[in-house]
């Protein structure tokens, strides 16, 4: 990626960790990021699309710092690294928040891109629980209910850990523990080759919530 581009992707972030979508101008982001207003809309030329490229950027860390783990032979310590990951870079999560609150109050692209990105991620989140377990998995639950519960855990452990940022560093190893209830501590399911192989690694369904 060109390296002026990345720079304003992360001066993008800080404003929009900071002000949200409504509250963000070009004009911002350029101050931030040391450019012109110009300067900015020639890499990116419309403040949406700017939106979608930080919120894609996120994705995109969150899978680089996966890298070295063959993601889905441990997805309680998938999901637990990737929570430790963001609870070390917060921007990532403040921005991810005030996206989320300000679908709740229905403004756009926020509600578009959080409904989106939340059905499509539970539905893969289910196809990826049933190829490994069938039906139901090692708790009981099916894997529709499954796939919503470790979703939401995840959504949820981001709101408390900003909240309490002075607090423990817990909230990884909780994640860790009940998706090992969820899942079932001793993996016994095999693991299909697909979830195994490279392009699986990078796949930002399962750990990149």
């Amino acid at each position: 990626m060109c390296a002026r581009r990345e720079e304003i992707l992360e001066a993008a972030l800080e404003v929009l960790a900071d002000r949200g979508f409504k509250h963000t101008s070009i004009d911002a982001v350029a101050e931030r990021a040391g450019l012109t207003r110009q300067g900015v809309l020639h890499y990116f030329p419309s403040k949406k699309r700017l939106l979608l490229e930080v919120l894609e950027l996120r994705n995109r860390l969150a899978r680089e710092n996966l890298a070295d783990r063959t993601v889905g032979e441990d997805w309680a310590g998938d999901f637990a690294e990737a929570v430790a990951f963001e609870q070390h870079h917060p921007s990532l999560a403040r921005m991810h928040s005030v996206v989320m609150a300000e679908a709740v109050t229905g403004q756009e692209p926020a509600l578009g891109y959080v409904r989106d990105r939340c059905r499509t991620l539970q539905d893969h989140l289910a196809g990826r629980l049933a190829a490994r377990y069938g039906d139901r998995l090692p708790s009981g639950l099916d894997t529709r209910t499954g796939a919503t519960a470790l979703f939401a855990l995840v959504e949820g452990i981001h709101q408390l850990w900003l909240a309490d940022q002075d607090g423990d560093e817990r909230y990884p190893e909780v994640v860790r523990e009940v998706l090992s209830v969820l899942l079932g501590s001793g993996e016994e399911a095999p693991v299909p080759a697909s979830a195994a192989s490279p392009s699986s690694s990078a796949d930002p369904g399962l750990p990149a919530v």
